[in-house]
Order: C-alpha cells, then structure tokens, then sequence
C-alpha cells in the first residue's frame, strides 16, 4: 500500500469538488484547500470537512501539511498555478488540458524535473479500470492489425456567451475541454500522428464550437475525431482491428463498459466496469505511487507524452484559426 500524500485543492471550481468527493470517498487524504477569497475556500473546506481554508493560492502551496496540490483552475491559469505549487517543493496534478500550449507544458515540466518532482496531467480516463483492460487486449494481438480509432466527445452544454466555454481570455472552446479526451485516446492507442487534419466552426464569441480530427500514422492507421459543446453525441468509441473491434459505450471516457466483438460479431468479451464514485481517485492514485516509487514519470501517461499531445493540439489550433489572447504579442 502507498503511503497516502495530504493533499492541497487549488481552486473550488465544479472539477475541484468532484475530485475532492472522489478523494474523500476511497480514503485519501485531503488536508487544506485555497482560493482567491477566503470566503470560497471556507465555503468548499466546511462542504467537504478540509482542515484548513486558505484564502490564497500563495498560502495553500506554502503550508507545510501539504505535500502534493491538485490544480483546478481556468486553463489559462495552469502553467502559473503549477509553477507555484512546484517552486513550494510540492507533486502537482494538474487537471486537463495541462496548459494552453505546448511551450507552457514544456517550462511546466522541465520545472518539475530540475525539482525532483513529480508532475502529471489529471487525465483521470487514462487510469480507469476500462481503459486498463483496454490495452491488455491490444497487446494481445486480440484484435489482429489495430487499423482505426473512432471516437467523439460532443456535449450540449450552455451556450451562454459569458460561460468559461465560450470566453476566449479562459481558454474556452470544445478542444481543450472536450476534444482533448479523444486527442489523448488516438495518442494512448497509436502515438503520435505523422498526419494531422482539422476543421472546425466557430462561436460567435471566436472559439471553436465544434471540430472534426484526422489522424494518420505512419503504418496506414487512422483516427477519427469529433468534438462539440453545443449538441450532445454518442460519446462513444470504437477500435478497429483486422480480426476483432473494442466497442466502448457511453460515456466511453468515464467508468464504463465495452465489449470485444469478433469480425463475424460473435462477442467475444464483455467488460462490465464498477468503480467507486466518478473515478478521478485513480490519477491520484497514480502520483502518489509515482513519488514512492521515487520516479518522475510513469508509462501510462509520461510528462514528455503530455508535452508532445500539447503539440498536436496546437498544430489543431492552428489549423482552426483559433489563437488565444493569453497568446497573443
């Protein structure tokens, strides 16, 4: 059993108090929260029994109780955040997508390294138990040649112009709050693309409302990817192999089920999932074994990998013509 680190929450967002549920529910432990109010981090400590409130992020990443730090601010605020908790001597997860851009996600990273520290992207799907059994099939050979990736992340969320997903100055945009999760699937299945191709429409507050994805790979593989925030999907996900297919069902980047279904259709497996609350107690289950372990990265999802999926997403960006302001000379 790893020894349990005690956990700091930077931000008391919607995500911040989800993980934290998830924390509490499997037994870790969880010893301080900050805000940029200590009216908020009074409120969100009170709601989930946190010792200690900080009214700062400076304070929170300064309290010597603490020994790794959840960042769960606005996209445009992780590299800061994280750089923070990281000059404090702290482990960092920091919540998805790790930064903006590729050139934040590298500084972010580098930092951790030259600290002796361990950072990692809070891509809770990546540590699920589904996605576990996922890639013990595909090292099998279970699925013959691995030939396609299907997969879509399209939500029907407010359309209100002030929301953080329409604002540009937040990083607003299906992308980096959706359409990562597929990016990041295309990249756990095939790596990286060779070939990237991507159109996307607008909202009229400039970001983008919905984008459409291709990969392509060196050996003839591809990925097909779909996102958008104003019109609810399937949200499921397919592997296509010569011999046999993974069918993932809703909500395929949640805990959920899949079955393995030969090409003549006869099912070969059905996966039935059971996980304690939403799951985001795995990534923290992750870290903490990572800094037991004394290690700075593990193979699920390495640092150097998070940094090279922030590439992609910039390569789509600039496909779609979407630039943030944070960006901008």
């Amino acid at each position: 059993m790893t020894e349990r680190l005690r956990w700091g929450i930077l931000g008391t967002g919607g995500i911040a108090r989800m993980f934290t549920s998830d924390l509490l529910l499997t037994g870790h432990d969880v010893v301080a929260v900050g805000s940029r109010t200590r009216e908020s981090a009074e409120e969100f400590a009170a709601a989930h029994g946190i010792a200690r409130a900080h009214g700062s992020y400076e304070e929170l990443v300064a309290d010597p109780e603490v020994d790794a730090i959840y960042v769960a601010t606005p996209h445009p605020y992780h590299a800061a955040n994280a750089t923070l908790a990281l000059q404090h001597g702290k482990h960092v997860l920091v919540e998805k997508p790790f930064t903006i851009n590729e050139a934040e996600a590298r500084s972010v990273v580098e930092l951790a390294a030259a600290s002796g520290l361990v950072v990692l992207e809070a891509m809770w799907t990546r540590w699920l138990p589904h996605m576990l059994r996922v890639r013990e099939i595909l090292a099998s050979g279970a699925l013959g040649e691995v030939r396609a990736l299907i997969a879509d992340h399209d939500q029907k969320i407010s359309t209100d112009p002030e929301g953080r997903l329409q604002n540009p100055a937040l990083g607003g945009g299906a992308l980096l709050d959706l359409g990562i999760y597929p990016v990041s699937f295309a990249w756990d299945v095939f790596g990286a693309p060779a070939v990237v191709h991507a159109i996307a429409s607008s909202t009229p507050t400039g970001v983008d409302r919905q984008t459409a994805i291709l990969f392509g790979y060196p050996g003839g593989e591809q990925a097909v990817i779909h996102t958008q925030l104003d019109a609810r999907g399937p949200s499921t996900a397919v592997i296509v192999g010569t011999e046999a297919r993974i069918e993932i069902d809703e909500v395929w980047y949640a805990p959920t089920s899949f079955s393995l279904v030969s090409s003549d259709g006869t099912v070969l497996e059905r996966y039935e999932s059971s996980v304690e609350g939403r799951g985001m107690q795995f990534q923290a289950d992750e870290l903490e074994r990572l800094v037991a372990a004394g290690a700075s990265g593990g193979e699920i999802l390495p640092p150097e990998e998070t940094v090279a999926i922030m590439a992609t997403l910039d390569e789509i960006r600039r496909q779609i013509g979407l630039v943030y302001p944070s960006e901008r000379g």
